[in-house]
């Protein structure tokens, strides 16, 4: 197995694997051709896979505001579930936050996730149960 960047080449295959992976997306939006190829111009170590051999079977995005680092789009392919393939990508986007100067690193997992959320933990993050999520998106302005 190799975890490396991932370029606009691998664009088709991280969709197939979301897919695969039951990992929800908004080709249009946010995870289109477009938003994923500037993400990776702009931020290349911040778009990484796991790959076994040409197949990609684990994918993490990882965004940073210049003090919190934040773990976007972790999947892993079923087949290679449990493996420690989802271990080695969040650590793999520690090392890069905590050479950008991260100093907090968070992800958002929905509470009936119960294997990211075992996951996480497992990795030493810990829940918090006094934080609301709000957003504000465009999509709902239209």
């Amino acid at each position: 197995m190799e975890i490396r960047r991932l370029v606009p080449d691998d664009y088709e295959k991280m969709i197939r694997l979301w897919e695969e992976a039951g990992l929800p997306y908004k080709p249009k939006g946010r995870d289109s051709r477009e938003s994923i190829e500037k993400q990776m111009k702009e931020n290349p170590d911040f778009v990484i896979g796991a790959f076994d051999g040409e197949r990609l079977i684990g994918t993490i995005i990882a965004s940073f505001d210049g003090r919190k680092g934040w773990i976007n789009r972790l999947a892993v392919h079923p087949e290679y579930r449990r493996r420690g393939i989802g271990q080695l990508l969040i650590r793999k986007a520690e090392t890069v936050f905590k050479e950008k100067g991260a100093w907090v690193i968070c992800a958002l997992i929905e509470r009936e996730n119960k294997p990211s959320l075992n996951l996480f933990e497992k990795c030493g993050y810990k829940p918090s149960n006094d934080i609301v999520y709000v957003s504000k998106r465009e999509s709902d302005l239209v």
